[in-house]
């Protein structure tokens, strides 16, 4: 072992230590003495200034029985690191003392066999002598030098000079170092934060489970919920916000906590009660803060969503809890929101809310109302349709629009005889006996009270106030919509325009909902109803000639006439109103009724209210009803066709005269009428002449597509051979309304899914719509041809034909032909490659 180990010393490789560094001839200063040594030994001197420098060195510096390339490597690591040393070797500014290389201090060996090196000191100097001297103590030899003030100054230069090389080498290597180390912190942090979102989610889950366990006795954990939401992470933010939710859903009490009295405080109580008073007062100032949270999250778009469904949530789940005010002005905010999600959600929860009024007593249902009915009147009725489209949803009883003295006139008097009877038999009572039951009174009413705050059902009297309230809020919400839709100038008291704008968003909802809720309006209302519907609905006065500037839609118009008849009929005795304009207007509609941009299923319910719903028609105002039905059902597809045919079918069955337009006689209808002359574009139905005229359109519509249309024309145009008294066989009792939902539908299910055609074919597609051509452009155009003409040109068409349907035979032929050949040539291959495995079958087995 001795051995081997002082082996390993021998090729251990020693290199001798550096030497001094280079001093310029022009940094080196003489002195007198030197001066003088020099001229003594002047052959000395020329002896020595003939030695070869790198020879020496190149001895001085060699290494014995090793390798020059092996050495120069050592070398080398040898200065990097001294520089390396140099660079992170703390500088201290305020200490003038600095380490010397080892090759200048002598080093001591300690008996370990460690070389320690000396620190020399920097020698220091005064500025107010121009000549000082300086000692430097050296543990070997006390040597004295002396040495001038210019020989110090510029051995100084040069030491700072190297010094700022230092600096500067340091500096790099320090940013590169600092670059590095930014890096490595960047990765700890990702990886950090996956960590800890895995951490807070298990804190999160075992929170929610220890609340969900024993809600009393982890309340204080709230809290600790509560901080965790306002972490940087969003999603631990988003997972904090659905904890809360699904703990206060589960922990939410089913009653409303009130604010304890001073009285109430003061009062001592048992461990129990102060228990009980502290969780309540907790859970409410945690649930305070979270919905503070949501509030403020609701602006933020990342959270936005989130934020709203959770406020959803809580008021679908507990609208009798405290805070539902602030809840219910948030959701009713975002009724009209862009986002259709949001929107939904908020729909959603508010028609709940007017459906299940059991679990908060109505009250809810009014606070809502007026919310949306507020927000309409900021938005100055610019919001999306669906904000008030929840009206809809509304329940209210059939009996609240009668007033309160009818229900006392229909109530019994037996009560009030008795009571007269009792009264005088009365005996006197004492003032302590009057006391104790005005206590007794008192006691009965605060019970009472508390009881009726507890229990989810509510009196007649209050549920009919509560109704009330929220009637009064949505007719005054409908009432500002219709004001809103007309500019009224009363300049001069008679012209009214419709907004020139024609942005009526919530026109077609407020109609809808005054037609389901027409029987609970005032009467007073009613006449300065009906008037505005009318104007709202384009009316003309052909007579007078004043003409009203519409912007609203068919469809709009169209329900502002369902709308007035829906009104006049469930307030048939006390209101007396002439709905003739009603029935023009909807004369004129229906010639400017498109399938494509109106609503057919606002038609279907106009002829329905109209036509179909009331008496007896006039019999001239009948036949332009039937005659311009079978128009309109000969241009349309087969839905609208079928509920005019219905409509048709009806008036004539109520009206018999009408049926002698079924007679195609040359010389038309057999009644005569103050218009001896048929007028298809005529507005007043009055001055149509559609008794002069029959009803040809019947006999192309029993060659329609749709086998329901057809048979429908069938067996109207039966009723010809009939008895005035006799009516046809009937195919369908639905209305007009259920016929048209009921083909709608239909057509809906048997149409293909529609396919992504190219831009090419959409152009084309486009170039060949349908254009309707006025009268006056009909006669106007040059459509006149000859015999001779057209046969050249029908039989060049019908040519052009035949030549598309034998390129189609011979196209299809030779794609057989084709086929065949291709099946053909894969046989072969096959064959060829059979033929070949049984070869090489046949040379393995051999």
């Amino acid at each position: 072992m001795g051995k081997s180990s002082s082996k390993k010393k021998k090729d251990k490789v020693i290199l001798p230590p550096q030497l001094p560094p280079e001093v310029d001839d022009d940094d080196v200063v003489v002195s007198d003495e030197d001066v003088e040594f020099f001229r003594g030994n002047e052959g000395h001197a020329r002896a020595l200034a003939t030695l070869d420098r790198k020879s020496i060195d190149s001895y001085v510096t060699r290494v014995a029985h090793h390798d020059e390339d092996e050495v120069e490597r050592l070398y080398e690591e040898r200065e990097r690191r001294r520089k390396a040393v140099e660079a992170l070797r703390p500088k201290n500014h305020d200490d003038d003392d600095f380490e010397v290389d080892r090759v200048d201090a002598l080093p001591v060996k300690t008996l370990q066999g460690e070389l320690v090196y000396n620190n020399a000191k920097k020698a220091r100097f005064d500025d107010s002598s121009n000549n000082v001297e300086s000692k430097s103590e050296d543990k070997v030899g006390n040597s004295k030098q002396t040495i001038q003030k210019g020989e110090r100054k510029e051995k100084s230069k040069s030491k700072k000079g190297d010094g700022k090389l230092q600096n500067v080498q340091a500096q790099t290597e320090a940013s590169n170092g600092k670059l590095q180390s930014k890096v490595l912190e960047e990765v700890k942090e990702e990886l950090s934060a996956e960590e800890l979102f895995e951490k807070k989610k298990a804190q999160l889950a075992e929170i929610g489970m220890s609340m969900l366990e024993d809600p009393e006795s982890h309340i204080r954990s709230l809290n600790d919920m509560l901080n965790i939401c306002n972490d940087k992470d969003q999603k631990v933010v988003k997972l904090s916000l659905m904890s809360l939710l699904a703990v206060f859903r589960d922990i939410i009490p089913s009653y409303r906590i009130r604010q304890l009295t001073e009285k109430e405080l003061t009062v001592e109580v048992s461990k129990d009660v102060k228990k009980m008073r502290y969780y309540e007062y907790t859970l409410l100032r945690s649930y305070k803060a979270y919905l503070q949270k949501l509030i403020s999250l609701e602006k933020q778009p990342n959270f936005s969503a989130l934020a709203v469904r959770c406020m959803c949530t809580l008021l679908d789940t507990a609208p009798h809890f405290n805070f539902r005010e602030s809840i219910l002005a948030s959701v009713a905010r975002n009724l009209s929101s862009p986002d259709d999600a949001v929107r939904k959600m908020c729909c959603e929860t508010i028609r709940s809310l007017f459906v299940d009024e059991g679990k908060h007593r109505g009250e809810a249902t009014v606070e809502a109302v007026r919310l949306i009915a507020d927000h309409v009147k900021l938005n100055d009725c610019q919001l999306h349709p669906d904000s008030i489209e929840v009206f809809l949803s509304l329940r209210f009883d059939d009996d609240l629009g009668k007033d309160d003295t009818e229900e006392e006139k229909g109530k019994p008097k037996k009560n009030k005889r008795r009571q007269n009877q009792e009264v005088p038999k009365q005996l006197p009572v004492s003032d302590n006996k009057k006391a104790k039951q005005e206590l007794i009174s008192k006691a009965r009413e605060e019970v009472d009270a508390e009881l009726r705050s507890v229990s989810f059902t509510l009196d007649p009297k209050e549920r009919r106030r509560i109704q009330k309230e929220a009637l009064s809020a949505l007719f005054e919400t409908y009432f500002r919509i219709l004001k809103h839709s007309m500019s009224i100038s009363n300049s001069r008291g008679k012209v009214i325009n419709v907004s020139p704008d024609g942005s009526h968003p919530l026109l077609a909802p407020c109609l809808e909902g005054l037609g389901k809720f027409s029987h609970l309006i005032d009467l007073d209302f009613m006449g300065e109803l009906v008037a505005c519907l009318k104007k709202l609905s384009g009316y003309t006065d052909h007579h007078s000639g004043t003409v009203h500037d519409n912007t609203l839609s068919v469809s709009e118009r169209l329900q502002c006439c369902i709308v007035a008849f829906k009104v006049w009929r469930s307030n048939l005795e006390a209101l007396n109103v002439d709905l003739q304009d009603f029935f023009v207007q909807l004369f004129n509609l229906i010639l400017e009724y498109r399938p494509d941009r109106d609503r057919g299923e606002v038609l279907a319910d106009a002829l329905k209210t109209l036509l179909w719903e009331g008496k007896q028609q006039d019999m001239i105002r009948a036949a332009a009803f039937i005659k311009r039905l079978a128009t309109f059902a000969l241009s349309f597809g087969s839905a609208e066709a079928m509920a005019a045919l219905i409509t048709l079918k009806h008036l004539l069955q109520k009206n018999s005269k009408c049926r002698n337009m079924l007679e195609n006689d040359s010389g038309g209808g057999s009644l005569s009428c103050l218009v001896a002359k048929y007028d298809p574009e005529a507005k007043d139905p009055y001055l149509s002449g559609a008794l002069a005229s029959v009803l040809w359109e019947l006999s192309l519509l029993q060659k329609h597509y749709d086998s329901s249309v057809s048979s429908m024309a069938s067996n109207i145009l039966s009723m010809a051979n009939l008895n005035p008294t006799q009516n046809p066989v009937p195919i369908s009792n639905a209305n007009p309304l259920e016929a048209y939902r009921d083909l709608s539908m239909e057509r809906k299910l048997s149409k293909p899914a529609n396919k992504l055609l190219p831009l090419n074919c959409r152009k084309k597609r486009r170039g060949k719509e349908f254009v309707a051509l006025s009268p006056a452009a009909l006669e106007g155009s040059d459509c006149v041809a000859g015999g001779d003409e057209l046969k050249e040109k029908l039989k060049n068409h019908f040519a052009v034909l035949r030549g598309i349907s034998e390129n189609e035979r011979l196209r299809a032929e030779l794609n057989h032909t084709l086929s065949s050949i291709n099946l053909y040539k894969e046989y072969k291959k096959q064959k060829k490659s059979r033929k070949s495995k049984a070869v090489k079958k046949k040379v393995s087995r051999a």
